[in-house]
């Protein structure tokens, strides 16, 4: 027969252990001023830009107007006026393979276009990136196309942060791998307004790496009642989570076992952001998918413990309540140890090959899926054992006043 492991011995001490836990976070939360948000819930000027030299600029010097725009395969040039119905000059990059065929292409074929290279003629066309921050409509304004080629030396965070230093309210993240040379950049709205206009940034970046080396593959001005109602969709997203497990738990278990659902995934949650406070990780979106998917991955240990006491119960009828979770504890324990490690492995390769917000997102699943071992153990299992006590006693002082009431009649 296995050893069954008397997990019940340690349930007050743990809980004792998690409002210790929780009472540390909101200590966290107070005395360092809420969570350090991210630039998803901040109102301001937010532009995604990548560190890419010049490959060519076009110009237009015909009487019609002249637009370029990007497509998945390649570019296009639309040439449309009084006298034209709208011609379309399709470039598909995988028939211009190279810069240089690409510009020929571009003069021969389109009245009017001129082509400037700043980049050697041999670079691949599937290395151009678009600057959202021109006017698609060219004309003898140059339209510049920027590329960057694989391999690129990295642009350090640090460095993009003095470059930017003058700007007040001003904060950086890196987006993807260090390689991508990708940034995204925000300047808080304090309510006062930003005091930079879009160009600025671009104009400060340009000065510390060089002019024509930044492209504005994204820019957008994001206001503070949108940033707010951000906020309180993330707080509901969460309320919401939790009410709909404690229904799906109500109808599949009986409600001590749902109640301790709740409580476990609620403490799994408080755990996680007490961490995030106390560590200064940036509370975003990426922070509120790890907080979520951590639930989730929670609730389904926790129903997994809760199905094998229900199957256990059948199976030793005469045990107490008590004995019972300790049973289906044990005899679920490998599957958990097992089943959470092979997944923190995998969590944890993001975490050491990654940088950033997904680092982040990384060190709080990990976080998370340790919390969500504990609490469905101790937090969920715990109340469920103190629920069914609780009745118990119940159940005997309410006969033992029925037995007093009979005998002194």
């Amino acid at each position: 027969m296995k050893r069954v492991i008397r997990f019940s011995r340690y349930f007050f001490g743990a809980a004792i252990f998690s409002l210790v836990l929780i009472a540390w976070g909101i200590a966290g939360y107070i005395t360092k001023d809420g969570f350090n948000l991210g630039i998803d819930f901040k109102a301001g000027l937010i532009q995604e830009v990548r560190f890419a030299p010049t490959a060519f600029a076009v110009t237009y010097d015909g009487k019609d107007n002249a637009t370029v725009s990007f497509t998945r395969t390649g570019m296009e040039v639309v040439i449309s006026g009084p006298d034209t119905e709208g011609a379309t000059y399709p470039f598909n990059f995988s028939e211009y393979r190279t810069l240089d065929s690409l510009a020929l292409a571009l003069e021969e074929t389109v009245p009017g276009v001129h082509v400037e290279t700043d980049a050697p003629g041999s670079i691949e066309t599937a290395w151009f990136l678009q600057n959202a921050h021109g006017n698609p409509q060219i004309n003898d304004e140059p339209y510049v196309v920027h590329y960057l080629e694989p391999g690129s030396p990295e642009i350090e965070l640090a460095d993009v942060r003095d470059s930017l230093s003058d700007i007040e309210g001003l904060s950086v993240q890196v987006l993807g791998a260090p390689s991508d040379r990708h940034f995204l950049i925000r300047v808080e709205d304090s309510g006062e307004g930003i005091g930079v206009g879009q160009d600025t940034v671009t104009a400060s970046l340009e000065a510390a790496f060089g002019d024509g080396e930044v492209v504005v593959t994204r820019s957008d001005f994001v206001g503070s009642r949108f940033s707010q109602h951000l906020a309180e969709q993330a707080g509901l997203l969460m309320l919401l989570t939790l009410i709909l497990i404690l229904v799906y738990a109500s109808v599949r278990f009986k409600p001590q076992f749902a109640i301790g659902a709740v409580i476990a995934i609620a403490h799994d949650a408080l755990i996680m952001t007490g961490f995030i406070v106390w560590t200064r990780m940036e509370f975003n979106t990426t922070t509120i998918a790890a907080i979520l998917t951590i639930l989730g991955y929670s609730i389904n240990d926790t129903i997994v413990v809760f199905d094998r006491i229900r199957e256990t119960r059948r199976l030793y009828p005469d045990d107490s309540f008590t004995m019972l979770l300790d049973r289906a504890i044990t005899e679920t324990l490998g599957r958990t140890i097992i089943t959470t490690l092979t997944t923190m492995l995998a969590v944890l390769s993001l975490y050491i090959f990654t940088s950033g917000s997904m680092k982040d997102f990384a060190l709080a699943l990990l976080v998370g899926m340790v919390s969500g071992v504990y609490s469905t153990i101790f937090i969920a299992c715990g109340f469920a054992d103190f629920w069914d006590k609780r009745i118990k006693k119940e159940k005997r002082s309410g006969a033992g006043q029925t037995v007093i009431k009979a005998a002194g009649a």
